[in-house]
Protein backbone atom coordinates (compact mmCIF):
# COMPACT_ATOMS: atom_id res chain seq x y z
CA UNK A 1 0.00 0.00 0.00
CA UNK A 2 1.58 3.28 -1.07
CA UNK A 3 2.49 5.55 1.81
CA UNK A 4 1.17 8.64 0.01
CA UNK A 5 -2.42 7.80 0.90
CA UNK A 6 -1.50 8.46 4.54
CA UNK A 7 -0.82 11.92 5.92
CA UNK A 8 2.69 12.28 7.26
CA UNK A 9 1.30 14.27 10.17
CA UNK A 10 -0.71 11.29 11.42
CA UNK A 11 2.18 8.90 10.80
CA UNK A 12 4.51 11.11 12.83
CA UNK A 13 1.91 11.57 15.56
CA UNK A 14 1.59 7.81 15.94
CA UNK A 15 5.32 7.19 15.55
CA UNK A 16 4.79 4.93 12.55
CA UNK A 17 7.67 3.88 10.31
CA UNK A 18 6.38 2.68 6.94
CA UNK A 19 8.18 0.61 4.33
CA UNK A 20 6.88 -0.81 1.09
CA UNK A 21 8.40 -2.97 -1.62
CA UNK A 22 7.75 -4.32 -5.10
CA UNK A 23 6.71 -7.95 -5.01
CA UNK A 24 8.82 -10.44 -6.94
CA UNK A 25 8.66 -9.71 -10.67
CA UNK A 26 7.40 -6.14 -10.20
CA UNK A 27 9.40 -2.97 -10.75
CA UNK A 28 13.07 -3.82 -10.27
CA UNK A 29 12.46 -6.82 -8.00
CA UNK A 30 13.87 -10.08 -9.33
CA UNK A 31 11.28 -12.51 -10.75
CA UNK A 32 10.46 -15.69 -8.89
CA UNK A 33 9.02 -18.37 -11.19
CA UNK A 34 8.05 -20.37 -8.10
CA UNK A 35 6.23 -17.45 -6.47
CA UNK A 36 3.37 -18.46 -4.18
CA UNK A 37 1.24 -17.20 -1.31
CA UNK A 38 3.83 -18.66 1.06
CA UNK A 39 6.80 -17.07 -0.69
CA UNK A 40 5.05 -13.70 -0.56
CA UNK A 41 4.73 -14.01 3.22
CA UNK A 42 8.35 -15.08 3.59
CA UNK A 43 9.47 -12.15 1.42
CA UNK A 44 7.68 -9.81 3.85
CA UNK A 45 9.42 -11.48 6.79
CA UNK A 46 12.82 -11.28 5.11
CA UNK A 47 12.37 -7.58 4.36
CA UNK A 48 11.26 -6.86 7.92
CA UNK A 49 14.34 -8.61 9.27
CA UNK A 50 16.63 -6.82 6.82
CA UNK A 51 15.21 -3.48 7.99
CA UNK A 52 15.50 -4.46 11.64
CA UNK A 53 11.80 -4.00 12.39
CA UNK A 54 11.99 -6.28 15.40
CA UNK A 55 10.20 -9.50 16.37
CA UNK A 56 6.76 -8.17 15.40
CA UNK A 57 5.53 -5.71 12.80
CA UNK A 58 2.27 -4.48 11.30
CA UNK A 59 1.19 -5.37 7.80
CA UNK A 60 -1.09 -3.43 5.43
CA UNK A 61 -2.14 -4.84 2.08
CA UNK A 62 -4.34 -3.62 -0.72
CA UNK A 63 -6.32 -5.33 -3.46
CA UNK A 64 -4.55 -8.34 -5.01
CA UNK A 65 -1.49 -7.75 -2.84
CA UNK A 66 -3.50 -8.90 0.17
CA UNK A 67 -2.62 -12.50 -0.65
CA UNK A 68 0.65 -11.70 1.16
CA UNK A 69 -1.34 -10.70 4.23
CA UNK A 70 -3.35 -13.93 4.22
CA UNK A 71 -0.07 -15.77 3.72
CA UNK A 72 1.51 -14.00 6.68
CA UNK A 73 -1.45 -14.90 8.90
CA UNK A 74 -0.97 -18.52 7.85
CA UNK A 75 2.80 -18.94 7.74
CA UNK A 76 4.29 -16.27 10.06
CA UNK A 77 1.44 -15.36 12.47
CA UNK A 78 3.83 -14.92 15.40
CA UNK A 79 5.56 -12.07 13.56
CA UNK A 80 2.40 -10.02 12.94
CA UNK A 81 1.40 -7.38 15.50
CA UNK A 82 -1.63 -6.30 13.50
CA UNK A 83 -2.92 -6.51 9.93
CA UNK A 84 -5.13 -4.43 7.68
CA UNK A 85 -6.51 -5.39 4.27
CA UNK A 86 -8.11 -2.88 1.93
CA UNK A 87 -10.42 -4.26 -0.77
CA UNK A 88 -8.63 -7.65 -0.71
CA UNK A 89 -9.18 -9.74 -3.82
CA UNK A 90 -10.91 -13.07 -3.23
CA UNK A 91 -10.37 -16.45 -4.87
CA UNK A 92 -13.64 -17.89 -6.17
CA UNK A 93 -12.28 -21.39 -5.58
CA UNK A 94 -11.63 -21.04 -1.85
CA UNK A 95 -13.46 -24.07 -0.37
CA UNK A 96 -15.12 -21.97 2.32
CA UNK A 97 -17.36 -20.22 -0.18
CA UNK A 98 -20.66 -21.99 -0.91
CA UNK A 99 -20.31 -23.34 -4.46
CA UNK A 100 -23.62 -21.90 -5.62
CA UNK A 101 -22.84 -18.43 -4.28
CA UNK A 102 -19.35 -18.38 -5.77
CA UNK A 103 -20.69 -19.58 -9.14
CA UNK A 104 -23.46 -16.97 -9.16
CA UNK A 105 -21.05 -14.11 -8.49
CA UNK A 106 -18.42 -15.49 -10.86
CA UNK A 107 -20.95 -15.52 -13.70
CA UNK A 108 -21.57 -11.79 -13.25
CA UNK A 109 -18.05 -10.93 -14.40
CA UNK A 110 -17.20 -9.97 -17.95
CA UNK A 111 -16.77 -13.09 -20.11
CA UNK A 112 -13.12 -12.31 -20.71
CA UNK A 113 -12.43 -12.10 -16.99
CA UNK A 114 -14.22 -15.38 -16.38
CA UNK A 115 -11.96 -17.05 -18.92
CA UNK A 116 -8.78 -15.39 -17.66
CA UNK A 117 -9.44 -16.52 -14.09
CA UNK A 118 -10.48 -19.98 -15.21
CA UNK A 119 -7.19 -20.37 -17.09
CA UNK A 120 -5.26 -18.96 -14.10
CA UNK A 121 -6.77 -21.62 -11.86
CA UNK A 122 -7.00 -24.68 -14.07
CA UNK A 123 -4.29 -24.19 -16.71
CA UNK A 124 -1.73 -21.63 -15.47
CA UNK A 125 0.87 -22.98 -17.87
CA UNK A 126 -0.95 -21.40 -20.81
CA UNK A 127 -1.97 -18.15 -19.10
CA UNK A 128 0.69 -16.07 -20.84
CA UNK A 129 -0.43 -17.36 -24.23
CA UNK A 130 -4.07 -16.79 -23.36
CA UNK A 131 -3.51 -13.23 -22.21
CA UNK A 132 -1.49 -12.33 -25.31
CA UNK A 133 -3.78 -13.82 -27.98
CA UNK A 134 -6.36 -11.54 -29.57
CA UNK A 135 -9.09 -13.80 -30.97
CA UNK A 136 -10.60 -15.02 -27.71
CA UNK A 137 -11.92 -12.89 -24.82
CA UNK A 138 -9.44 -12.07 -22.08
CA UNK A 139 -9.05 -9.97 -18.93
CA UNK A 140 -10.72 -6.55 -18.91
CA UNK A 141 -9.07 -5.90 -15.53
CA UNK A 142 -5.57 -6.02 -17.03
CA UNK A 143 -6.74 -4.00 -20.03
CA UNK A 144 -8.33 -1.40 -17.78
CA UNK A 145 -11.77 -1.68 -19.39
CA UNK A 146 -13.78 -3.37 -16.63
CA UNK A 147 -17.14 -1.66 -16.05
CA UNK A 148 -16.87 0.18 -12.73
CA UNK A 149 -20.20 0.83 -10.96
CA UNK A 150 -18.72 3.37 -8.55
CA UNK A 151 -18.58 6.90 -9.98
CA UNK A 152 -15.34 7.86 -8.23
CA UNK A 153 -13.61 4.69 -9.43
CA UNK A 154 -14.72 5.33 -13.03
CA UNK A 155 -13.64 8.98 -12.93
CA UNK A 156 -10.28 8.11 -11.39
CA UNK A 157 -9.53 5.48 -14.04
CA UNK A 158 -10.64 7.76 -16.89
CA UNK A 159 -8.32 10.49 -15.64
CA UNK A 160 -5.41 8.06 -15.36
CA UNK A 161 -6.07 6.82 -18.89
CA UNK A 162 -6.29 10.34 -20.26
CA UNK A 163 -3.12 11.72 -18.69
CA UNK A 164 -1.04 8.60 -19.34
CA UNK A 165 -0.70 7.64 -15.67
CA UNK A 166 -2.31 4.23 -16.22
CA UNK A 167 0.17 3.27 -18.96
CA UNK A 168 3.12 4.76 -17.10
CA UNK A 169 2.38 2.77 -13.96
CA UNK A 170 1.88 -0.37 -16.02
CA UNK A 171 5.26 0.08 -17.70
CA UNK A 172 6.99 0.68 -14.37
CA UNK A 173 5.36 -2.36 -12.79
CA UNK A 174 6.15 -4.72 -15.66
CA UNK A 175 9.86 -3.93 -16.16
CA UNK A 176 10.69 -7.60 -15.55
CA UNK A 177 8.02 -8.71 -18.01
CA UNK A 178 4.25 -8.77 -17.72
CA UNK A 179 4.33 -12.55 -17.32
CA UNK A 180 6.45 -12.27 -14.16
CA UNK A 181 4.32 -9.50 -12.67
CA UNK A 182 0.63 -9.31 -13.62
CA UNK A 183 0.23 -12.84 -14.93
CA UNK A 184 2.25 -14.44 -12.13
CA UNK A 185 0.04 -12.57 -9.65
CA UNK A 186 -3.05 -14.00 -11.35
CA UNK A 187 -1.64 -17.50 -11.10
CA UNK A 188 -0.88 -17.05 -7.40
CA UNK A 189 -4.10 -15.28 -6.42
CA UNK A 190 -6.52 -17.43 -8.39
CA UNK A 191 -4.57 -20.69 -8.35
CA UNK A 192 -4.91 -23.62 -5.98
CA UNK A 193 -4.04 -22.39 -2.48
CA UNK A 194 -2.47 -24.63 0.16
CA UNK A 195 -5.02 -23.35 2.67
CA UNK A 196 -8.41 -21.68 2.83
CA UNK A 197 -8.37 -18.30 4.61
CA UNK A 198 -11.77 -19.16 6.05
CA UNK A 199 -10.19 -22.09 7.91
CA UNK A 200 -7.47 -20.05 9.60
CA UNK A 201 -7.44 -20.09 13.40
CA UNK A 202 -7.81 -16.80 15.22
CA UNK A 203 -4.44 -15.07 15.30
CA UNK A 204 -3.06 -13.33 18.38
CA UNK A 205 -3.13 -9.98 16.54
CA UNK A 206 -6.04 -7.76 15.45
CA UNK A 207 -7.06 -8.04 11.79
CA UNK A 208 -9.07 -5.37 9.98
CA UNK A 209 -10.67 -5.50 6.54
CA UNK A 210 -12.09 -2.54 4.61
CA UNK A 211 -14.42 -3.11 1.65
CA UNK A 212 -16.50 -0.76 -0.52
CA UNK A 213 -20.07 -1.82 -1.21
CA UNK A 214 -19.80 -0.60 -4.84
CA UNK A 215 -16.56 -2.41 -5.63
CA UNK A 216 -16.62 -3.46 -9.29
CA UNK A 217 -13.57 -5.74 -8.99
CA UNK A 218 -14.11 -7.56 -5.68
CA UNK A 219 -17.67 -8.82 -5.06
CA UNK A 220 -18.90 -7.37 -1.78
CA UNK A 221 -21.23 -10.35 -1.27
CA UNK A 222 -18.24 -12.71 -1.07
CA UNK A 223 -16.35 -10.35 1.21
CA UNK A 224 -19.35 -10.22 3.54
CA UNK A 225 -19.54 -14.00 3.58
CA UNK A 226 -15.83 -14.32 4.36
CA UNK A 227 -16.16 -11.81 7.21
CA UNK A 228 -19.16 -13.70 8.58
CA UNK A 229 -17.10 -16.90 8.67
CA UNK A 230 -14.15 -15.25 10.43
CA UNK A 231 -15.52 -13.67 13.58
CA UNK A 232 -12.07 -12.35 14.46
CA UNK A 233 -11.90 -10.16 11.35
CA UNK A 234 -12.98 -6.60 12.08
CA UNK A 235 -15.01 -5.87 8.95
CA UNK A 236 -15.50 -2.27 7.83
CA UNK A 237 -17.88 -1.83 4.89
CA UNK A 238 -17.82 1.58 3.24
CA UNK A 239 -21.13 2.70 1.69
CA UNK A 240 -21.06 4.29 -1.75
CA UNK A 241 -17.40 3.31 -2.15
CA UNK A 242 -15.64 1.38 -4.88
CA UNK A 243 -12.36 -0.50 -5.21
CA UNK A 244 -9.81 2.31 -5.30
CA UNK A 245 -9.75 2.97 -1.58
CA UNK A 246 -6.61 5.09 -1.89
CA UNK A 247 -8.85 7.81 -3.32
CA UNK A 248 -11.19 7.90 -0.31
CA UNK A 249 -10.33 11.08 1.64
CA UNK A 250 -8.93 10.36 5.09
CA UNK A 251 -9.27 6.58 4.87
CA UNK A 252 -5.53 5.99 5.02
CA UNK A 253 -5.32 7.93 8.26
CA UNK A 254 -8.30 5.99 9.60
CA UNK A 255 -6.42 2.77 8.89
CA UNK A 256 -3.38 4.01 10.77
CA UNK A 257 -5.38 5.22 13.76
CA UNK A 258 -7.29 1.94 13.85
CA UNK A 259 -4.09 -0.10 13.88
CA UNK A 260 -1.94 2.12 16.10
CA UNK A 261 -4.29 4.48 17.92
Amino acid sequence: MHARIFSWEVAEELGVYMAGFDRAGYGQSDPNPKRSVKSAALDVEELADALGLGPKFYLIGMSLGCHAVWGALKYIPDRIAGAAMMAPVVNYWWPGFPADLAAEVYAKQEVGDQWALRVSHHAPGILHWWMEQSWLPTSTVVAGTTPLPNKLDAEMRSKMMADGTFQQRKEQATQQGIHESYYRDMMVMFGKWEFDPMSLPQPACPVHLWQGDEDGLVPVVLQRYLASRLSWVNYHELPGTGHFLSSVPGLGDTVLRTLFG
